[in-house]
């Protein structure tokens, strides 16, 4: 059997963790940057006392909300293009459950993060204990269940020997780019404080490195075939582009062949905004361009997108009879929808090779030429919405446009998540390097922001992250700023304040529906809240002013950045007014009946767009 060495399991956890190694810009670093903590009795005298003893080697950082560090680990990975990630352990019950959000986050979105919730006496002695769920007719559940339907891998350890073969299997799915995304090991915490002679080979070194499977040489075939044939191609540009590092592939492939390059949330800074070719954003939230480009193709190829619903416009956006869909992507499942010709890959080595087999052929010359006249339209339309205003409630697009010019956008990384900020920031974020624009829309979790925001600036120290978000998501979750403050990680956070939920007030409107229960104004109250958001930000440690208008808060960041710490910015802006240029219909079903007449209405213009719908 070898040499043994005698841990409790989880000493075993912390010093396997501490162990696991990948390549960056060729040089060996740790794949765990930390582990997020919140100790409580399910795991502070077993796996917290084993993080004590390598805080060294693998530190640990303690938030104040269990979802709030969840979604910091989640934004360092996804700001690594998933080459490093973190692990979070709670206790059981509350705690446990709270990161359940933040794992469905990672898991639509395909980030790496290792989930390590305490769990109950896997001895039950003492059942039950303090937090612990019952089901009357089921034994052997516990809290930690609610994870399996978002993780990408789940095991109960109830034995300390399992945890050996687990963490194996943890760190495939980690850091497979096919089968990537969140892993949850529920530790029952009799079992982390069991020992056992573990081997020693089981804590060797391991350099983990990023597979890029290369094409099937008979889908590459008729991928190339596809694309010669096609008149109006399209690239679609996903987060997979980024995440196989494959940005430089797709702008020499869109230069060589003269092929527009859109862009979703996931994609946007896979190509720089300024070439040509980008045509930004594509969908419901897309340019005037973009879309324009859209609605003829007769070819999309779509790499490392999964094609949700925001960017296809519902599946309506695309309407020549003609089309058809080559997916470029690592996993089969996403290449292959809407009966897509597949070219199963890694995003890189598959554009490579799709060009090579293109050599010295590219689109009609009238694609680029309609490409840049569209171009040219939206640009003006975007310069417009972003222009300066002594408007009293600027827009949003106002307040892109006042912190667009304030920063080095080469140096930045602009942040959001939820919200109508989101689609403004998709139209107007001027991204021109990978990375730069950091979006979480795959499962458009309000309360990211900030949490987000610190990990990114702690995947990049480096840069400025600023971090646009809108006073609904910032009351939802706004516990990390004082970790922030307290990690000594400057954020720069620019808060809206449109006294409510303005952009689901803006939906209700548009299918129909009275203004109800999202502003402020219209919820049921006794007394208006009046909130300090400047106030507030200061108790937690910020530096904070609010601004009165957009000249007030170019200046305020101009100046903020003497700043030794988080800085907040606070502005009051406009619920209604959005971009009007670019934008598509997204499908949001509209009541059949009503007594309302404009819901009425509303049913009509949604039963005529949904004719448009490409079904299946």
């Amino acid at each position: 059997m070898g040499k043994t060495v005698r841990l409790t399991m989880a000493q075993a956890v912390a010093h396997f963790l501490k162990k696991q190694m990948t390549i960056v810009d060729g040089k060996k670093v740790p794949i765990f940057g930390g582990v997020w903590a919140i100790f409580g009795h399910g795991n502070v005298a077993g796996i917290g006392e084993a993080l004590y003893q390598v805080r060294g080697e693998l530190p640990t950082y303690r938030a104040h909300n269990e979802q709030g560090m969840a979604h910091a680990a989640i934004a360092y990975a996804k700001a690594n293009f998933r080459q490093r990630f973190m692990a979070c352990t709670t206790s059981i019950g509350p705690g446990a459950l709270n990161m359940v959000t933040a794992a469905g986050v990672a898991h639509v979105n395909r980030i790496p993060v290792l989930f390590l919730p305490g769990d109950v006496f896997a001895n039950r002695a003492p059942d039950p204990v303090l937090q612990q769920i019952e089901d009357f007719g089921d034994g052997t559940v516990s809290a930690n269940d609610a994870f399996r339907p978002v993780s990408r891998y789940f095991d109960r350890i109830t034995r300390p020997e399992q945890i050996i073969a687990a963490l194996k299997r943890a760190m495939q799915v980690l850091t497979d780019p096919l089968d990537c995304g969140p892993v949850t090991l529920s530790l029952c915490q009799d079992v982390q404080a069991e020992a056992f002679d573990y081997p020693e080979s089981f804590f060797e070194e391991r350099v983990w490195t990023t597979r890029r499977p290369r094409p099937d040489a008979d889908e590459l075939a008729n991928a190339i075939a596809l694309i010669k044939k096609s008149e109006k191609p399209v690239i679609i540009a996903g987060g997979g582009v980024l995440y196989s590092q494959a940005t430089k592939e797709l702008t020499a492939f869109a230069e060589e062949h003269r092929i527009p390059v859109l862009v979703t949330q996931a994609g946007k800074s896979a190509i720089d905004e300024r070439h040509p070719l980008a045509l930004g954003s594509v969908g419901v939230t897309g340019t005037s361009a973009a879309n324009a480009i859209a609605v003829e193709t007769d070819l999309i190829i779509a790499v490392g997108t999964r094609c949700q619903d925001f960017t296809t416009g519902s599946w309506a956006l695309f309407q020549n009879e003609k089309l058809k869909i080559l997916g470029l992507n690592i996993a089969t499942y996403d290449a292959a929808k809407h009966d897509g010709q597949t070219l199963v890959a890694d995003a890189r080595e598959g554009l490579k090779a799709v060009s090579s087999g293109l050599a010295g052929w590219t689109a009609p010359a009238a694609l680029a030429e309609k490409a840049e006249q569209e171009k040219k339209v939206w640009m003006e339309a975007a310069a417009k919405a972003m222009a300066s205003t002594n408007a009293a409630l600027p827009s949003d697009a106002q307040v892109i446009g006042a912190v667009t010019r304030s920063i080095d956008l080469e140096k930045a990384i602009g942040l959001c998540a939820a919200g109508g900020l989101p689609g403004e920031m998709h139209k107007l974020w001027p991204a021109t390097v990978p990375g730069s624009y950091h979006m979480e829309y795959g499962f458009s979790c309000m309360g990211y922001e900030i949490a987000g925001g610190l990990g990114a600036k702690m995947a990049h120290p480096e840069k400025e992250v600023f971090v646009l978000v809108g006073d609904g998501s910032y009351m939802m979750l706004n516990s990390e700023l004082a970790t922030s403050v307290m990690l000594g990680l400057k954020l720069n956070i620019v808060l809206l304040d449109n006294r409510g939920y303005g952009c689901i007030n803006r939906l209700q409107m548009a299918t129909g529906g009275a203004n109800f229960n999202n502003l402020l104004k219209d919820a049921h109250y006794e007394v208006m809240p009046e909130i300090d958001f400047r106030a507030h930000a200061e108790s937690m440690g910020a530096v904070a002013v609010k601004v009165a208008s957009i000249a007030e808060l170019e200046k305020a960041i101009a100046d903020s950045k003497k700043n030794d710490r988080t800085s907040v910015f606070v502005i009051d802006t406009d619920p209604l007014i959005t971009t009007e240029a670019g934008g598509y219909w997204w499908d949001v079903a509209v009541p059949e009946v009503s007594p309302r007449e404009q819901v009425n209405k509303a049913r009509k213009a949604y039963v005529e767009a949904r004719a448009a719908q490409r079904i299946g």
